[in-house]
């Protein structure tokens, strides 16, 4: 794989980001040329049946990290790296702070950023297909409800979402982030969340309430992402998220809910479930995008 670690000042967020870009290039092989013919590793390089051109591009899949995380420890704790190396797909990953992925009350846009600054930014500075089809968003935990909130407010960008235990944060039942905000629970110990979301009785209708965002794109004729929902069944969020996948459902979008059995809230998990994500349930090609085909 080749990986590296971008940092750039965002115009929206205001300040310098740090973002993780993975590159499947270990299948790839440069054209015949005198220089090779004679090396060491030859037998290597005639295993690889790709090869690098000008202009190729590659489907790319924005994986969004959790709560307490940052953009490179999705790549330490999970193998995320193999997997989209054997899929021939690029993952991008921004660090977004414990932000939950949105346009905060306390006046930072994170989910601006994230749905129209970072994906101009990667399909200009690399080669990140630009096309909506070959665009897709998941994440696990805080990440998992960041990718949601993504797709059904800019469904316009990617073609398929993936949400690993993403049970908290924005919602599409408004009650629920109602409850929550007025809970001693979350005033007590999780002060940031109301930093976030703002007051609840301002929640129902607002940016915040993925049910009226999603109403309001399917009123506009916005195309609508394939959506998947996955939740351990030892989960704590359980309740939320197979609430937010009955609503989903009740509206006629394209949604699996999958229980994942025996799973808890942890890299165990997301592990299993990024390498099942991109394998099994992103409809990827799974392929170099070449010039002529684009």
């Amino acid at each position: 794989m080749g990986k590296l670690r971008f940092n750039y000042r965002s115009e929206v967020l205001g300040h310098y980001v740090d973002i993780t870009v993975v590159y499947p290039t270990d299948t790839y092989r440069l054209p015949e040329t005198d220089a090779l013919k004679n090396r060491s590793h030859g037998l290597l390089i005639r295993e690889k049946k790709d090869f690098f051109a000008p202009g190729m591009k590659f489907q790319t899949v924005y994986l969004m990290h959790g709560g307490g995380d940052d953009d490179t420890l999705t790549y330490r704790y999970t193998n995320a790296e193999a997997f989209a190396q054997r899929n021939h797909v690029m993952l991008v990953t921004p660090n977004i702070a414990n932000s939950f992925g949105a346009d905060t009350c306390y006046g930072v846009p994170y989910q601006t950023f994230v749905t129209e600054e970072l994906p101009l930014v990667i399909q200009t500075l690399f080669a990140s297909s630009p096309r909506r089809e070959d665009n897709f968003i998941m994440g696990y935990a805080m990440g998992g409800n960041v990718a949601l909130a993504a797709a059904l407010t800019r469904p316009d960008r990617y073609s398929a979402c993936v949400d690993l235990s993403g049970g908290i944060g924005m919602t599409l039942d408004a009650e629920t982030l109602k409850n929550e905000l007025n809970s001693e629970h979350f005033s007590k110990f999780f002060p940031l969340y109301g930093a976030s979301f703002g007051k609840a009785e301002d929640v129902v209708g607002s940016r915040f309430d993925l049910k009226a965002v999603a109403l309001k794109n399917r009123e506009k004729g916005l195309p609508e992402c394939k959506l998947t929902l996955v939740c351990g069944s030892k989960e704590f969020i359980r309740d939320r998220m197979e609430n937010d996948a009955r609503i989903l459902k009740e509206l006629g979008f394209a949604i699996d809910y999958i229980v994942a059995e025996g799973y808890d809230h942890d890299f165990v998990m997301w592990n299993d479930y990024i390498e099942i994500a991109l394998d099994k349930i992103l409809p990827l090609k799974r392929a170099a995008i070449y010039p002529e085909e684009a």
